[in-house]
């Protein structure tokens, strides 16, 4: 079984950044590419950055794209997300998702594991 905790959550205003992580533990040997995504009360779960099992590949939705930057570090146990010139439709809580594949996915049904989420309010 795998836990993926998320953190770094909270609120921040207009144009401030937040850096969420997301720490993997149990069978990691079993997981690889992983993501983020974000919900709103009343929309459906909505991909916001993806990244390779190696790193070396990421992909972003365009809403946040040359904002927010996707990492992992080497031993591929914490996950990353750094989020800059932050918008108050950046509002939502975010949640870390795993896969086994190694490419990443911007399908939140290919993922099999997640997190319990972290809320992120941008707002003055």
């Amino acid at each position: 079984q795998v836990q993926l905790v998320e953190s770094g959550g909270g609120l921040v205003q207009p144009g401030g950044s937040l850096r969420l992580s997301c720490a993997a533990s149990g069978s990691i040997f079993s997981i690889n590419a992983m993501g983020w995504f974000r919900q709103v009360p009343g929309k459906e779960r909505e991909f916001v950055a993806a990244i390779s099992g190696s790193g070396h590949t990421t992909y972003y939705a365009d809403s946040v794209r040359g904002r927010f930057t996707a990492s992992r570090d080497s031993a591929g146990k914490t996950v990353s997300l750094q989020m800059n010139s932050l918008k108050p439709e950046d509002t939502a809580v975010y949640y870390c998702a795993a896969r086994g594949s190694t490419i990443p996915s911007t399908r939140p049904y290919e993922h099999g594991y997640w997190g319990q989420g972290t809320q992120v309010t941008v707002s003055s």
